[in-house]
Order: structure tokens, then sequence, then C-alpha cells
């Protein structure tokens, strides 16, 4: 039977959810490329890692096994009055074999919880509708926000509002620099055409 959950950490069923160390950085890395099936994800987590940004990283530990992973890294909105300091959500992995057990949904409510009480208004993310959908995201072209890049499907252009949003928060969303630097911003051909392929399908 889980255990409540210590000061730094939230129980999800029998995960733990708490703030990556320093000691999580080569579990966190098999993490993310065994979940993607390639370094891509991984090279971008420890890219964020060590740049100087306040990133705010979490992970999901099974009875002493890192088995998923989230970040949260400080990005900016380009809003009318002024830029708007907001977060970007991802990557976001779960070990296979731990997929599909509630572990991300664990991982995603969390990073929520502990950006809105950080005092950030907006989380921004680029993933599935379907999924994300379910976990408090919108999609932000309806509520007017502009993508960082056509290569974006609408539908994967998504926002999570939180309470200290305004209504003049509004506008378009800016990666930071690692994000364009790894070529991790959207989609290249043929990978969007596919995507968008499912998109319209009837």
């Amino acid at each position: 039977m889980p255990g409540p959950a210590d000061a730094v950490g939230r129980t999800v069923g029998p995960v733990i959810v708490r703030p990556e160390t320093s000691d999580d950085a080569a579990a966190v890395r098999s993490v993310e490329r065994d979940a993607f099936g390639h370094d891509v994800e991984a090279d971008l987590v420890d890219a964020l890692r060590d740049a100087p940004l306040d990133t705010l990283s979490f992970v999901a530990e099974l009875d002493g096994t890192v088995v998923g992973h989230v970040m949260l890294t400080p990005s900016l909105l380009d809003a009318p009055p002024r830029l708007v300091t907001v977060l970007a959500l991802g990557p976001l992995a779960v070990a296979p074999g731990h997929q599909k057990q509630g572990v991300g949904r664990g991982l995603v409510a969390h990073a929520l919880r502990e950006a809105e009480a950080a005092g950030y208004p907006l989380v921004f993310l680029e993933g599935d509708w379907n999924y994300y959908s379910r976990l408090g995201f919108q999609r932000a072209d309806a509520l007017g926000f502009r993508a960082p890049s056509l290569r974006i499907p609408p539908p994967a252009f998504q926002v999570a509002v939180l309470r200290h949003h305004e209504r003049w928060m509004t506008g378009t969303f800016v990666y930071p620099d690692v994000f364009w630097r790894l070529d991790c911003v959207g989609l290249r051909d043929p990978e969007l055409e596919e995507v968008m392929a499912r998109i319209d399908a009837p």
C-alpha cells in the first residue's frame, strides 16, 4: 500500500512524483530515450538542464526506480503591452513498461500544480490533442494565442490557463533558444504531412 507523499513528493498510486535531483540525470536520459526511441528528447533535456534557465523538472519513481519524467521551461509570451514569462511543458516521457498506467497523467498534474504555485500564468506545449485535452489543456489558437512556428499543427499547439493569467496576456508564444538550436520546434516533412493527413481524415 502506498504511503503519504513526503514534503517534496506526491503519490500517484504506488508512484511518487518528486523534483528531479542531480542523481537522476542518467535515469532520466534512459527514460526519455526508451520512451521516444531516439536521443532527440534526451538531448533536449540535457541541454535545458545545462542552460541558464530556471527549469522545473520532475520524475515519477516506483520502488526506487525512475519510470517517468517531465520538464517545464521558462519561455516568453509576446503580449502587446510587454513580454510575459510563461512555461513550456515537455518533454514528457514514461518508460515503455509503465505507460497507460496514469504515470504521465500524474506527472502533468503535478507539473501544473507546481507551475501555478510558482505564479506562472500559462503553460504551453506541443502534443497529442486527444491526450492532453483530458489533462487540462486547450487548443491555444482557439484562445487567441499564436504558435511560434507554422510547422506546429494547430491542434497540437495547446495551453493550460492558470489562475494568474490576465485577459491582456495574449499574443505569440516564443521558445527559448535551446529548442531552436536543437531543432525541437514543430515537425519536419514528411512527419508534418502524415500528422495533418490524420487530422483531416474523416
